[in-house]
């Protein structure tokens, strides 16, 4: 087995906690895992982790190994990505994650033509709602809207994201035409929320004439699933707020109008995350420089077309 191999299987195991777990992202059995981390210490001559039948610690020595190894691996995935651009014959699995609205509608329908390009690279795409965590997960990109809350990673920006409040011609006739927040909060309007399990009181943040304010808002519908918010809102059962892109057809044919139009939601960031080392791995340097591109020419032409 290549003392690389055992390296890499080192670094996933220290990072994900769990032998089983850095097999599955590994794509190799926990025997096989098991295997490669007692051949590194056997070669080293020390204990890397303290086992025990319910946890994997690391120990001191490796602790300290895992830092070298990081570096190892930078180093190499460095050269690789020098030769790599010499010769363009990129190879293997790139896993990506996005919110279900932005996959669907921005990445999903660009893949294709990236595979077409770099046809001996897989596109692994992963796409929820909620948040996701690059290392444990083993991701190279993760896509989201908002600010992130891991300082540790790398942001590249792709565009300030047009929103809108909006709600179906029914429900405007059932309920009235909300002019701004306070009437959405006064009259008990039914807000539409995107939440997660552990997720604080719902709060929707608005434009006003004295500048940005959060105004608490409520409703009997939630989900962890934005596009489970457009279907109810295109069913007459309350007001949601959505990025443009998502909802710009439907907008257009008027199975949904903009609402509270004197309190617009404030832009929200679409950007990528990375960590430093995924960056330089030309596969994923490549395939976020391809998306960017694409994602941001969609939503400024969507934004320029939005009624």
């Amino acid at each position: 087995m290549s003392y690389i191999d055992n390296i890499r299987t080192f670094v996933r195991v220290y990072e994900l906690g769990s032998m089983s777990a850095a097999g599955r992202d590994l794509r190799v059995s926990p025997a096989v895992t098991s295997s490669r981390i007692s051949q590194l210490e056997e070669h080293l001559g020390v204990r890397l982790f303290q086992r025990t039948t319910r946890s994997l610690t690391p120990t001191e020595q490796g602790q300290s190994f895992y830092r070298g190894a990081i570096e190892i691996l930078e180093a190499i995935e460095t050269a690789e990505a020098q030769i790599v651009n010499i010769t363009e014959n990129l190879r293997g699995s790139l896993y990506v994650a996005a919110p279900l609205g932005v996959g669907r509608r921005l990445i999903a329908p660009q893949v294709p033509d990236f595979l077409a390009d770099y046809p001996e690279v897989n596109v692994r795409l992963r796409l929820t709602d909620r948040k996701v965590d690059l290392t444990t997960e083993g991701l190279d990109l993760a896509f989201f809207l908002g600010q992130p809350e891991d300082s540790n990673l790398r942001i590249r920006k792709i565009a300030d994201v047009e929103r809108v409040l909006c709600a179906s011609p029914d429900y405007v006739a059932k309920r009235g035409m909300p002019a701004s927040g306070d009437d959405l909060v006064a009259d008990n309007h039914e807000c539409l929320s995107l939440r997660f399990p552990g997720a604080t009181e719902f709060q929707w943040r608005l434009t006003t004439a004295s500048g940005p304010k959060r105004f608490r808002v409520s409703g009997r519908y939630e989900s962890d699933d934005g596009d489970v918010l457009t279907d109810w809102a295109l069913a007459g059962h309350g007001v949601a707020m959505k990025p443009i892109f998502e909802i710009a057809d439907h907008l257009h044919d008027g199975r949904l109008v903009p609402v509270a139009t004197q309190t617009p939601p404030e832009p929200i960031q679409m950007a990528c995350l990375f960590t430093h080392r995924r960056r330089q791995d030309p596969k994923t340097r490549l395939f976020m420089e391809f998306m960017v591109d694409r994602i941001a020419a969609t939503i400024k032409a969507t934004d320029r077309g939005a009624p």
